[in-house]
């Protein structure tokens, strides 16, 4: 029982989610680069938005360093990563930007320290390597939000989302019907995030469990035949078969061949969901806009899908 927390072996499932606990004023938020490099300058509104809101701030080590596309070497970004993990003054540790570079250090990270004292993980696209690890492998809920790269040009509801979240309050949207919606009802624990992520995780010891679940999904700057070809991969692997249901944020800036593949991204996704009877909802108001709301990751979500879509966590 000792080793259990020691670099979290894989496969590892606890039963109930853990909650980290939410933020009181006076609390701190780390801001770390586990992935692509950004500059001290291009975080400091998010500073301020943060500090307005009542949080101390500390900044990584990772802002400002620069190794090619990272924000240093894996060993600084991992480094940076655990001292965050392990500093017990920090309430919620909030990833600068996305881009590539977490899957390189998520391996080596030891949430021993972390699981006596959980604290919230937030962030999106890249970020969804550690959203897939705490929800499914090591079961905590974790914060799918913006990121401090954006905040400057998020909508007042997604900012407000994310203070709300942070602070303990429910989040509900309701949002018009797309016509691609299944209708119904769908009730369960959300997980995913970016598609890209996740295909490249499938039969890796990251495992998604969709059981069950409600599959959040999202996705920037991808061609159209390759989100087919991540949904095969999701079918095959039996990911699909027994969800609670799906919800399809941004499909943001796809690609298409000289030969037009035929569909856009959230037809392909319906396309596939047609073989399953669950509800699926698209134009969810997260991903790559302005208008990111945060959903609770791991926690359990009522939506219903009819004229209007109502969300609630």
């Amino acid at each position: 029982m000792n080793e259990v927390f020691c670099y979290i072996p894989f496969p590892f499932y606890i039963y109930g989610m853990i909650r980290p606990p939410f933020l009181q004023p006076g609390d701190t938020i780390g801001i770390t680069c586990p992935a692509r490099k950004i500059s001290y300058e291009d975080i400091q509104p998010a500073i301020d938005i943060l500090e307005n809101w009542g949080f101390r701030v500390v900044v990584g080590d990772t802002v400002g360093k620069e190794e090619h596309q990272y924000s240093g070497s894996d060993a600084a970004r991992r480094a940076d990563f655990q001292s965050m993990l392990n500093n017990k003054d920090i309430k919620a540790i909030l990833a600068a930007r996305g881009g590539y570079g977490t899957v390189r250090i998520m391996d080596d990270l030891d949430f021993s320290t972390f699981m006596n004292h959980p604290k919230w993980i937030a962030g999106y696209s890249d970020i969804t390597h550690l959203h897939e690890l705490l929800n499914c492998n090591i079961g905590v809920e974790t914060l799918h939000c913006t990121m401090p790269i954006n905040m400057p040009t998020n909508s007042a509801e997604a900012l407000s989302s994310l203070r709300d979240a942070l602070t303990g309050q429910s989040l509900e949207y309701r949002f018009p019907a797309h016509p691609l919606n299944k209708k119904g009802t769908m009730r369960g624990e959300v997980v995913g995030g970016n598609l890209s992520i996740l295909y490249s995780n499938l039969g890796t010891k990251t495992i998604l469990d969709t059981n069950k679940k409600i599959l959040f999904l999202e996705d920037l700057d991808e061609y159209l035949y390759h989100v087919d070809r991540m949904m095969m991969a999701m079918k095959r692997s039996h990911k699909l078969n027994t969800l609670a249901g799906i919800i399809v944020g941004g499909m943001s800036d796809m690609k298409d061949n000289t030969i037009p593949f035929g569909k856009t991204a959230e037809e392909i996704i319906r396309e596939h969901a047609d073989a399953y009877d669950y509800p699926v909802c698209f134009g969810f108001p997260a991903g790559h806009f302005p208008d990111n709301r945060s959903i609770f990751m791991g926690r359990s979500a009522l939506v219903q899908v009819g004229d209007t879509v109502t969300f609630r966590q």
